[in-house]
């Protein structure tokens, strides 16, 4: 009979997500790992693999739960672009329960892992390709139900507020950022809505 795993594996994934989301992935020692997961190393390689195919777990849960974000705000909003504007809007309030870090960890992940990494790089990039794949379809959304202009670019407009998120996020990691990012935030959202209010398209 095969050894059953005496760890719950949701849980040990939370604790690495929240430990590689604070450090960063090449900042994150085994020794840290052992620490915060409660496992040896034998353990984790066990379990897991490597350092690298457990923070690749860690980034893709990550991923799949902000995109599922995404998803949730569409399906509440009264229209596709209050939607995303509540979204924006929502990066910038500060969580009851603090994040292990006050940047994005795909935005940590991209600026920290290099352009020729095959597998850390390519995963990040495609996680935000999927997440900014959603924001063109919301705003083709807009587009059918007449909320903007039948002229505009999902697809442009969809890169321009991947870029404005992505970096508030970035900026975010300032240690003087919190009172900053409120307003931040506010601003996109605006600009958003203002699509809707004069049908523009982005210059």
């Amino acid at each position: 009979m095969a050894r059953q795993a005496n760890y719950n594996r949701d849980d040990v994934l939370a604790k690495a997500q929240a430990l590689f989301w604070a450090k960063g992935y090449h900042a994150t020692s085994l020794k840290d790992l052992e620490s915060a997961l409660d496992m040896r190393p034998g353990s984790i390689y066990a379990a897991f693999g490597s350092k690298e195919a457990l923070f690749a777990e860690t980034l893709q849960r990550y991923g799949e739960r902000s995109l599922a974000l995404l998803q949730q705000f569409q399906k509440e909003a009264p229209s596709p672009l209050a939607g995303l504007a509540a979204q924006v809007r929502a990066f910038g309030c500060t969580p009851a329960d603090p994040a292990p870090s006050r940047a994005c960890m795909l935005v940590k992940t991209l600026l920290e892992t290099p352009d020729n990494d095959p597998v850390l790089r390519r995963q990040t990039e495609e996680m935000m390709q999927g997440i900014e794949r959603e924001f063109a379809a919301a705003f083709r959304a807009a587009q059918s139900a007449g909320e903007i202009a039948a002229d505009a670019d999902p697809e442009r407009l969809a890169c321009r507020l991947q870029a404005a998120i992505f970096g508030m996020r970035a900026y975010a990691q300032r240690t003087d950022s919190q009172d900053k990012i409120e307003a931040l935030a506010e601003d996109i959202a605006r600009d958003l809505e203002r699509l809707a209010q004069t049908g523009a398209r982005p210059q």
